[in-house]
């Protein structure tokens, strides 16, 4: 293994690389945007990256052990069974635009405030996440999990497919459009035309 040095990689952009080419010994990456790049299967635990973005990118499997997201975007990424939970949870802050996560988890992650446009999120995993505040817009929560979540102050009015048991998750103030009524009453067997 690698020993890591203390200079941090700072505005790169890193365009088409694949994760063998990809010198991660550095464990520090900052202002840096990765493009293009196929990380798939990738292990990029203990590795941290600050005020960074991933345009486009495969992301499928990475192993994130460890792995510190601070103020990090993805934009257009595929992030198939990504296991964010085993990110490092200090200062952990992210935003999703269009990406594919299908089976993504997110258990117990503190994850408020943090806004998801436009994702497909079907069977991700927010068992005792916590969600408040955060932002589902246009999203595809085809059945995603939601147990003992916190939802408080979430935008879920553009979200679709959802299926949320309120006696199982705090959904005080949560905000829900009328067409979104039944993914939180579907529990109960009750049908509304």
């Amino acid at each position: 293994m690698k020993r890591k040095t203390s200079e941090p990689v700072t505005g790169r952009v890193f365009e088409k690389i694949a994760a063998g080419d990809f010198d991660k010994s550095r464990g520090v990456f900052e202002g840096c945007r990765f493009v293009k790049c196929n990380f798939a299967q990738a292990d990029f635990s203990g590795v941290a990256f600050r005020e960074c973005a991933f345009e486009q990118c495969d992301m499928s499997m990475m192993k994130l052990a460890g792995t510190a997201f601070q103020e990090t975007r993805f934009s257009g990424c595929k992030l198939l069974g990504v296991q964010f939970s085993e990110c490092r949870k200090l200062l952990l802050e992210m935003r999703f635009e269009q990406c594919m996560m299908r089976l993504a988890l997110f258990t117990g992650l503190d994850l408020k405030n943090t806004p998801f446009t436009g994702c497909d999120l079907q069977e991700a995993d927010f068992t005792r996440a916590n969600l408040s505040g955060a932002v589902f817009s246009d999203c595809d929560l085809q059945r995603a999990l939601f147990f003992h979540t916190n939802l408080e102050k979430a935008d879920l009015r553009t979200a679709i497919n959802f299926s949320i048991p309120p006696e199982s998750n705090r959904l005080r103030k949560a905000k829900f459009s009328l067409s979104g009524l039944p993914g939180l009453l579907d529990a109960y067997g009750i049908e509304i035309e």
